[in-house]
């Protein structure tokens, strides 16, 4: 498995913007990134302004940042216990279909997440993966996962964010993926019990080859920059390259 650890936003995204650039020259294979963010509030490029329910004053007293994005979805808040996973991938070489890619993303999540005992699933509208309300009321889905998407050149970036042990209260500051009677929930409070984001990640990663068909590889910062022809030094500790 492979950890880039915690990594901030901003830097996330240019390293993702110089993988997907090196992905559509043929430079190197299909890439998967894995990291944390520190609290940040992400809105897609569809998303409302008016589903953050917060202003800079109290984002700058928590310490969130916000950052629109070109990613597809609404608003969602990125944070520590929380598995951030990025796929660079040409579906040229898989299927030249958006709705099949993401149904994929949801797939590997919802395997993993039944690896700890859980039954996730999909909702008809909603994108990302979904279980049964934590307190067994009949009333609620509750969110585990979220996704959102960018295509270019049919090149992928962005991907999905899991919940292993988010501290949910940062959802209050949001309307989660913009659907007013969302609720977020993770691992560890429907498990009422410690969930290692390792732990969660090897599962992830197991189903996401599973999934995908492929075998993963673990590639070196070296080597990764050396194929980015950056000249500069990227600031993550590892890539998973898929081959």
């Amino acid at each position: 498995m492979v950890d880039l650890g915690l990594m901030p936003y901003a830097p996330a995204c240019e390293l993702q913007r110089e993988v997907a650039e090196a992905r559509k020259a043929n430079a190197i294979p299909d890439v998967l990134l894995f990291c944390e963010h520190p609290h940040v509030i992400t809105l897609g490029r569809n998303g409302k302004r008016e589903h953050l329910r917060a202003n800079d004053r109290l984002l700058a007293q928590m310490q969130v940042e916000f950052h629109a994005t070109d990613r597809g979805g609404d608003i969602t808040y990125h944070g520590p216990g929380q598995v951030v996973g990025y796929p660079i991938l040409d579906l040229a070489e898989h299927r030249r279909d958006i709705r099949w890619y993401v149904e994929q993303l949801e797939e590997t999540m919802i395997r993993a997440t039944r690896d700890f005992g859980i039954q996730a699933h999909r909702v008809a509208g909603k994108h990302g993966i979904w279980v049964g309300s934590a307190n067994g009321t009949a009333a609620a889905e509750e969110k585990l996962a979220a996704l959102g998407v960018h295509l270019s050149r049919w090149v992928t970036s962005h991907g999905f964010a899991y919940n292993v042990s988010t501290d949910l209260r940062y959802f209050d500051l949001i309307v989660p993926c913009g659907i007013p009677d969302a609720r977020a929930t993770s691992l560890e409070r429907i498990l009422d019990g410690k969930v290692e984001t390792a732990e969660a990640k090897a599962r992830l990663s197991t189903h996401f080859a599973d999934v995908f068909g492929y075998s993963l590889t673990s590639v070196s910062r070296g080597e990764i920059e050396a194929k980015l022809g950056s000249g500069r030094r990227v600031v993550t500790e590892a890539v998973a390259a898929v081959v």
